[in-house]
């Protein structure tokens, strides 16, 4: 519910075709945090939950107050001009790798994702090849074969012309996947909607999350274990947040010629207020997700891509047992798209200037490894400071840029 009325704040604030919802990296930290103040105060999960909220919340109202200041803005302005072109392709390469990866919902015996292309090509062990064989050949080679088929088929669509081709593709790869099951696995792809609940948890919202704050536990961690956990989820939202937008409306074609985003402010007002509403229902971090970026490359660039996919968030909480039978190869083909489309921002880095090309090259690498866009940001600036720095070129202007690029450093060694 959450996500749908967050995804109404940029489509009605500020007319762009970006969408909220928690961020999945601030999630899984969000989980640490959680896990380290049940060991911290010895309390309940959730009464830690609740504690953790605060900390969201203080988040939020931080970067609000940020934002009205146009502190925020001014530090999207820090990002040098190359490094901010480098954002998109490096946000390109995080997609292919989530779609190859983590999303394809293929898994080794102990549960860790495998690159799908990695075990349909062969390269397995001789031992786990016999296990795969047995158990989870079959599906997995399905897996991939969607996922190739959706790509190739949102590939055609796109080249066609066709409106809504990422979504045309990811179906095709579906009715092929769900085929393949009942043809070939001996499996009915429907049979979890005849037990599927239909009506989502309201009564658990209330209980557990709707303003229900731990004020006692959270009090119980300590002033400066609440001033760097504050810190760090700034550090990592921000960077984040900036990172897709800047990404995004990069491939958007919304960038002017030095590299800014028209009514940024309002942009970054957006997810702010999302943070602060979120703590209160109980949401981690809410930011501008990358996914935005599927809308765009579907022609999105109005708020009207905003206010449909809020639409097919609050959908969602009635027909989720119809979006869990949609196979993760089908979404991986969308996302291995949007992935390659926006790797085309290369072209827009200046490959002879060392202080753009080194610094865009690890951001390259750093993001799809650590899988947060903030932190191969904060990459990007240090070795932009520190390049700049060895060859004579530091200048004024980029003062901010050489503040951020210590604080990074403190985060990365210090705060990590």
């Amino acid at each position: 519910m959450e996500c749908g009325l967050f995804s109404y704040l940029p489509g009605f604030g500020h007319n762009k075709p970006f969408c909220l919802a928690p961020g999945m990296g601030l999630n899984s930290f969000f989980a640490v945090v959680v896990a380290q103040i049940v060991t911290i105060t010895g309390a309940s999960y959730v009464a830690s939950f609740q504690a953790a909220l605060i900390i969201i919340l203080a988040e939020g109202i931080v970067f609000l107050i940020l934002t009205i200041l146009n502190i925020r803005e001014k530090i999207v302005e820090a990002i040098p001009y190359g490094v901010r072109m480098g954002i998109a392709p490096a946000i390109g390469l995080m997609l292919l790798n989530i779609g190859v990866g983590s999303n394809a919902g293929v898994f080794d015996t102990e549960g860790n994702p495998f690159y799908v292309m990695r075990d349909f090509f062969g390269a397995l062990t001789a031992s786990s090849a016999q296990t795969t064989m047995n158990t989870a050949y079959a599906p997995m080679v399905l897996t991939v074969i969607t996922m190739f088929v959706g790509l190739f088929a949102i590939v055609f669509f796109a080249h066609r012309k066709v409106k809504g081709a990422v979504i045309l593709g990811m179906l095709v790869a579906s009715v092929l996947y769900w085929a393949g099951q009942a043809i070939f696995l001996g499996t009915n792809p429907f049979e979890s909607l005849a037990t599927a609940s239909w009506l989502p948890a309201f009564g658990d919202m209330v209980n557990l999350t709707l303003f229900k704050f731990n004020f006692a536990g959270f009090l119980e961690l300590g002033w400066f274990t609440v001033i760097t956990l504050i810190i760090t989820f700034c550090m990592i939202d921000m960077f984040d947040t900036i990172g897709t937008l800047v990404g995004t409306a990069s491939r958007a074609g919304m960038l002017d010629a030095e590299g800014k985003m028209p009514q940024m402010k309002e942009a970054l007002l957006s997810d702010s207020v999302g943070t602060v509403v979120g703590a209160c229902t109980g949401t981690s971090t809410v930011t501008t997700f990358v996914e935005s970026a599927a809308g765009v490359e579907a022609g999105g660039r109005t708020g009207l891509t905003a206010l449909t996919c809020g639409i097919v968030f609050l959908l969602c909480m009635f027909i989720g047992p119809i979006a869990a039978i949609i196979p993760s190869a089908a979404t991986s083909a969308a996302l291995i798209y949007v992935g390659v489309l926006m790797l085309q921002g290369l072209r827009n880095v200046d490959m002879d200037k060392f202080d753009e090309v080194v610094p865009v090259a690890l951001m390259l690498i750093a993001m799809p490894i650590s899988g947060s866009i903030g932190h191969a940001i904060g990459i990007g600036l240090i070795t932009f400071s520190i390049i700049n720095l060895i060859t004579g070129e530091a200048n004024k202007k980029y003062w901010l840029t050489y503040v951020l690029s210590i604080i990074f450093l403190i985060k990365f060694f210090l705060v990590a």
